[in-house]
């Protein structure tokens, strides 16, 4: 039997699992292809790092350290949908609930201070945050919208906001004093162990990274965000969006950079309230209320406050008195401010530039919006796209080219603002990286506060991306950009490299360009409104960005991507699509038994799996499951299968009901006579008994439904409310 990893996940993604991955096991079968799943959940990953504090029958196996050595295996062959990538509010809400259940984790530490304290922290360190990505991303990436999915855009283009002529929405960042501005690069000559210390005015030198191997030829940044600068300018945005009469909304990445960014809006919070916790900060302290975890977080626990009340009212009274802050959810009152993790920049952004650049206020209504995204590194990109739009108006799904990706991903390259290698700092100081001979190669002289991060990109996968960048525009006979910045430490010593090792490969005939990523993203937005295409060859951060901005405009979502992971070492990872909106999909389940997902990006992925794994195996079955899959996947967009937004329409259940039907038909009339005679009883099948399943999955919807949980569901519970079509179930359990 040919083997497909499919993993278990979070939220809406986990949900559609159990409707779909039924009738993909029924149907793959019959051509000797047989389905694994492995549990990167975020409860799956707590539970793995405690097996000494559970039970027997409680443990879990450690799936992705699993996965992570697999995919180092040339025959791997993972699905991997989209998994939570914790925040701290998020990290804590899992471990209460698990606690809940019965599950003897321990509790988050706030300030670590015993040798217990420490290994527990060191311990969740390796799950929050995008820890999964690193581990399976073993290649770079290769996304692009599919032809079906770009052709139903342009056939039926999805609603794009008007962008008013004197629209006061703008973009801003720093100027100085930020990660782009500090930043210093450095090529290592030869593998080497290097360890990053701070030393403070009294010449006390401090290990903050004891032992940080690098290879040869690897490039290692290093750089700081001025806390004193980052508080002046957020003061500068309050007061401008206020005079401005416009949202104030601020745009990080509180889960990829999950040590970084937090921390920044927690500068952000302060900065919004900064006369509230002039006053009140002490006792918020001494309560353990950070700014960090937003306001949402200090609401929840001023109750423990004895004058918790008065303090609610400053915050209610410098919400009222200062700038409409952009709403995350209306109805409920929830600010951009309340949740770090809610407000995620490459969903965010791209939504508010399709919207005509507006987003909610506390009424409800769209305004025009001062978009703070501190750090000016990529924060050009999203200036350069409202000017775009603020200069030539909204743009028009149905005649716009497309902005596939390739990006610079492999072996953690460029996780910036994330795991071990990102420090606020403590006190006054120098922050260098010394090499294992004692030299300095990196230093910057910092203040208490400042946030200093490091990241690492190795050689290999830089070579490997720049063959995957020469090889799509050869195969799609399509202009490739490399969005580096020769005035930017990092990107300099990037533009070299791409510079060797452009000539090991054949580009004659092909249009390669370098340039800076705002003049990147003019370039892309002048083509894609004459209908042109244009692939982003980005780092590992732009990946993230683009491959949500551009889908978002041109298909309306980044959950329909064909996203692509070729891994170096030979196999293949295949990812499903962003997972923004999962959580409000949840909701809407347990509250009316109603689950919006699509799992058209499920689609995608598992018919790229089955090709890679004909390739790669020779089971010619495989890869007539994969062309009669994608054959439905027309169909089905050309009939509009996907889930509605409203009660008594089709939700993802039904989306999969006709997924398979459309399949089987497909496998009825394919070539392969076997699985055609197979299929062909459960194509008419499934026909015949249409109306019937529909009527049986549209008469659960209304009602709650009981999953017992969110980040750790209960797998019976889920299954029953994910399969309510008695018929559907049988003929494909039968099958």
């Amino acid at each position: 039997m040919s083997k497909i990893i499919y993993t278990h996940t979070d939220e809406a993604p986990l949900l559609a699992t159990y409707s779909f991955l039924p009738i993909i096991e029924a149907y793959a079968g019959k051509a000797g292809v047989e389905f694994e799943t492995r549990d990167i959940s975020l409860a799956g990953r707590i539970l793995a790092q405690f097996p000494e504090r559970l039970t027997e029958e409680q443990r879990v196996g450690d799936a992705l350290t699993e996965l992570g050595e697999l995919a180092n295996d040339p025959s791997a062959n993972i699905i991997k949908l989209p998994n939570i990538s914790a925040s701290i509010p998020q990290l804590k809400a899992a471990i209460a609930e698990l606690q809940a259940k019965g599950y003897d984790v321990p509790n988050l530490p706030e300030a670590p201070s015993t040798d217990e304290e420490r290994d527990f922290s060191a311990r969740y360190d390796k799950v929050k945050g995008s820890a999964v990505n690193p581990v399976l991303r073993q290649g770079n990436s290769d996304r692009r919208a599919p032809g079906a999915v770009k052709a139903y855009a342009k056939a039926h283009p999805h609603r794009m906001g008007d962008w008013a002529a004197d629209s006061k929405t703008r973009v801003a960042h720093m100027s100085g004093g930020d990660f782009f501005s500090n930043e210093k690069s450095w090529v290592a000559p030869a593998a080497d162990t290097l360890r990053i210390e701070l030393v403070d005015a009294s010449g006390k030198v401090t290990v903050l990274k004891e032992s940080l191997p690098v290879l040869e030829g690897e490039v290692i940044d290093g750089t700081f965000m001025s806390a004193k600068a980052l508080d002046a300018f957020l003061a500068e945005q309050v007061a401008a969006a206020k005079a401005d009469g416009v949202l104030f909304s601020a745009h990080l990445k509180a889960t990829m950079m999950k040590v970084s960014d937090p921390i920044i809006f927690g500068h952000v919070v302060r900065a919004f309230f900064g006369d509230v916790f002039a006053v009140y900060g002490d006792d918020l302290a001494a309560a353990g209320l950070s700014a960090n975890d937003g306001l949402g977080a200090i609401y929840a626990g001023l109750d423990q406050l004895a004058n918790g009340a008065e303090i609610r009212a400053a915050f209610d009274k410098a919400l009222a008195e200062g700038p409409a802050v952009a709403m995350v959810n209306s109805d409920k009152g929830i600010t951009n401010l309340h949740v770090p993790s809610d407000v995620i920049i490459d969903a965010s952004m791209p939504a508010m530039i399709r919207g005509g650049g507006k987003m909610w206020n506390a009424e409800g209504k769209e305004q025009d919006t001062l978009a703070v995204i501190p750090d000016s590194s990529y924060a050009r990109v999203y200036d350069a796209a409202v000017e775009d739009c603020k200069a030539n108006g909204k743009l028009d799904p149905a005649t716009m080219g497309t902005v596939p990706n390739v990006g610079l991903m492999a072996q953690k390259a460029e996780e910036y603002g994330s795991h071990d290698k990102t420090f606020e700092i403590p006190v006054d100081g120098t922050v260098r990286i010394v090499t294992s001979a004692g030299e300095t190669v990196i230093e910057h002289a910092v203040e208490a506060g400042d946030i200093w991060r490091a990241c690492q990109t190795k050689d290999a996968p830089i070579r490997d991306w720049v063959k995957l960048a020469v090889t799509r525009a050869r195969l799609s006979n399509t202009p490739a950009v490399f969005w580096l910045d020769e005035n930017r430490a990092h990107d300099a010593n990037l533009v070299a490299k791409v510079n060797a090792y452009l000539p090991e490969h054949d580009t004659e005939g092909l249009d390669i360009r370098i340039l800076a990523p705002a003049e990147a993203t003019r370039l892309s937005f002048e083509r894609i409104r004459q209908g042109l295409d244009t692939i982003s060859v980005t780092g590992n951060v732009l990946r993230d960005y683009n491959t949500d901005l551009f889908p978002i405009l041109e298909v309306g979502t980044s959950a329909k991507m064909l996203s692509i992971v070729p891994l170096m070492a030979g196999g293949g990872l295949f990812e499903t699509g962003a997972g923004g909106s999962a959580p409000k999909h949840v909701q809407q389940l347990v509250e009316e038994n109603y689950l919006r997902w699509d799992s058209l990006g499920e689609f995608f992925a598992l018919a790229a799996s089955f090709e890679h794994l004909a390739q790669t195996t020779g089971n010619a079955k495989a890869q007539v499951l994969a062309t009669t899959l994608d054959k439905a996947t027309a169909t089905f967009l050309e009939q509009d299968r996907s889930p509605g937004r409203k009660l008594g329409t089709i939700d993802n259940r039904g989306s999969h009901f006709y997924l398979g039907l459309y399949w089987a038909q497909e496998l009825a009339a394919s070539d392969d006579a076997e699985l055609a005679a197979a299929f062909g009883p459960l194509a008419e099948k499934l026909a015949a008994n249409e109306q019937t399943i529909v009527d049986e999955l549209l008469a659960v919807q209304g009602s709650p439904a009981d999953i017992d949980g969110y980040y750790r569901s209960d797998a019976a519970k889920t299954a029953a409310v994910m399969r309510p079509s008695a018929t559907l179930n049988e003929a494909i359990d039968q099958f």
